[in-house]
């Protein structure tokens, strides 16, 4: 559950990183300057919506440190882990004739890796 008043402080936080207004802010973000008031005051929770576009506009803010404060602002840059798949790794070895068509990887951070084959076209048996 998000604690309404702890995330109004850190938006406070990442406006003023920005050196920006609550106006300027809504602005930057493309939202209603009074959906930035009533954040800050408390009175109101974030939605889904207003939490993508923070994260989009600004790529310094970590999602989980935006929601509860776990983790940091700025956010600290380092090499992003990569994994690769050959024909032959032994995800291939769970079930051989398995129908898996993607693999996704969450990371702690919100971000994901997506992973998908080839795709062939597929006949379905209409039983």
């Amino acid at each position: 559950m998000i604690n309404n008043l702890a995330f109004a402080g850190r938006l406070k936080k990442v406006m003023d990183y920005y050196q920006l207004s609550a106006a300027a802010f809504a602005d930057k973000i493309g939202v209603q300057r009074s959906s930035i008031s009533h954040l800050l005051s408390g009175r109101n929770k974030p939605s889904l919506d207003f939490v993508l576009k923070v994260l989009d506009a600004f790529n310094e803010v970590e999602l989980y440190w935006l929601l509860n404060g776990k983790g940091t602002f700025p956010r600290t840059t380092g090499p992003t882990p990569t994994v690769s798949f050959s024909k032959t790794d032994k995800v291939r070895a769970i079930k051989n004739d398995s129908d898996i068509d993607r693999v996704i990887i969450f990371y702690k951070d919100g971000t994901f890796q997506e992973y998908q084959q080839a795709t062939k076209a597929k006949k379905k048996s209409g039983r």
